[in-house]
């Protein structure tokens, strides 16, 4: 058998749960990293390590892979992974990629075509309008507007979380928000093109995992809510999702599995739904709006509830495409929730903190699970994503998914820089989001005013007590962890968070 050898075309968090996988499977590993990211914690976990000029120069990571005899690209999430061209590029130099053939990402990556295929199929999309807005006349742009319907929502054909989007109510404003979001979407994702679809005005937002053999077998792995967002970022993830019509629930699983079949989708994705809630906070239609072609950020809680590891299984797939056998799953097992800590300040609009990573304190018992992409000592600074960690907590029933998480967030410390752990905080101990009855658009709503009791001026006290205090930190060598030597000392710092 051919020796093998992984890359992550990757950072962070992401990098880390990969190479994990690979390690598992006996697979060696190579890290690269980009200029200013030679602390993070992946470029710790892997076999090799080399540099490139960046994450998103693939002349410079497919030299790197050839240099290193690199068999496999795994992309991670973000940054090139639903790139057909990266896709393409990884092929030509006669190494496997990890995800969808380039011609699936052409097809299903761009929302605009994704559509378009869906409504071939019969899987229902929001009405919606395919125009170059920038070229358009006055007319033409009436005539789409009004056969979709106010308000209207201006969306970016590539990318995602929430760039190149705007909500227009009247015709008046399209042009100049279609304009707007044109330049955002432009600067983003490096394409401009947009369309607009009609606003379902109180939705769910519901995806389906799925793994494709490429053949055009396909299974999927139950639903997620991530209707908890925050300026359509997701927030917080769950599995399976709460308060589920069973006829919704199976008009999504089959409606998915088309989408495969007739792709004949390779690997792992997720095919993402608007569910419309009723005022009565009922689930009533749901409609079909895009198709990630990648692993998920929120893949953790999926596995939580099959017991599968996705990332394995893509290994597996990549190194036996022809006698590769799908898993075979009965029904979901408890629940998971997922949420997402990051370095930002809710205080100042969630604008990203710098600063050195001082302490550390992750939780750990039953059911829980820390994705986590920093170190003791590690500075922190605002040219990559500020995501830290992932926190995921699975029990058998939701309810104690629920307070497992809370548990979780009350036993996480994170000094030296701030977080948005007392906003996660208060989400979890929200009523509304304690008996699962929220949309896409509560956060928005009933945290628009959240202002934290953990200020600036607390964290930079407790960054000159610990600098007044003699701490010591187990290394990864002798303790597996980042963690507090002298657990009264923890415990003397979370005191100050509880300020």
């Amino acid at each position: 058998m051919k020796k093998q050898k992984l890359m992550v075309a990757n950072r962070s968090e992401i990098a880390c749960r990969i190479f994990q996988g690979a390690y598992e499977l006996g697979i060696p590993t190579l890290a690269i990293y980009a200029p200013g990211d030679e602390q993070a914690r992946h470029v710790t976990m892997a076999d090799e390590v080399a540099p490139i000029t960046s994450y998103l120069d693939v002349p410079s990571i497919i030299a790197v892979a050839k240099a290193h005899g690199v068999t496999m690209i795994h992309p991670g999430y973000g940054f090139l992974s639903e790139r057909p061209h990266f896709a393409k590029a990884v092929t030509e130099a006669g190494i496997e990629f990890l995800g969808p053939l380039a011609e699936t990402m052409e097809a299903m990556g761009g929302k605009i075509a994704a559509k378009e295929i869906a409504e071939q199929l019969g899987v229902p999309t929001v009405p919606w309008a395919k125009l170059d807005i920038a070229t358009a006349t006055e007319a033409e742009l009436k005539k789409a507007a009004e056969s979709v319907g106010f308000p209207i929502l201006i969306k970016a054909h590539a990318g995602g979380g929430g760039k190149g989007m705007r909500r227009v109510n009247a015709f008046s404003e399209l042009k100049e928000q279609a304009e707007s979001a044109g330049r955002e979407a432009l600067a983003a994702f490096g394409d401009g093109t947009l369309f607009f679809e009609r606003l379902v005005q109180n939705p769910r937002h519901i995806e389906v995992q799925v793994f494709g053999d490429g053949k055009g077998g396909g299974i999927h792995l139950f639903e997620r809510e991530c209707s908890l967002q925050r300026r359509h970022q997701k927030v917080w993830e769950e599995a399976p999702a709460p308060h589920l019509p069973e006829s919704i629930r199976t008009g999504l699983y089959e409606s998915a599995l088309k989408l495969v079949a007739h792709t004949k989708y390779r690997s792992a994705g997720t095919i993402e739904y608007l569910v419309e809630v009723l005022p009565d906070g009922s689930a009533r239609d749901f409609f079909f709006i895009e198709m990630n072609t990648r692993l998920q950020v929120e893949h953790p809680v999926t596995e939580s509830i099959t017991g599968l590891d996705l990332v394995h299984e893509q290994i597996k797939l990549a190194l036996n495409p022809n006698g590769y056998v799908l898993p075979k799953l009965d029904k979901p097992e408890g629940h998971a929730i997922e949420v997402r800590v990051y370095a930002e300040d809710p205080s100042q609009e969630f604008i990203p903190c710098t600063g050195r990573v001082n302490h550390l304190i992750w939780p750990s018992g039953p059911g829980i699970r820390v994705d986590r992409g920093i170190e003791v000592g590690q500075e922190m600074g605002t040219s990559f994503d500020s995501m830290c960690a992932k926190l995921i907590a699975k029990a058998g029933t939701r309810e104690v998914a629920v307070k497992r998480m809370q548990y979780m967030l009350r036993e996480t410390v994170i000094s030296g820089i701030g977080t948005n752990l007392e906003y996660l905080n208060s989400i979890a101990h929200d009523k509304n989001v304690i008996e699962g009855k929220v949309s896409t658009h509560y956060l928005d709503h009933e945290f628009k005013n959240f202002t934290p009791k953990v200020t600036p001026e607390m964290l930079s006290f407790l960054s000159a007590f610990e600098a007044s205090t003699e701490f010591k930190t187990v290394s990864e060598s002798e303790s597996g962890s980042n963690s507090l030597q002298s657990e009264d000392h923890s415990k003397e710092i979370w005191s100050h968070y509880q300020l």
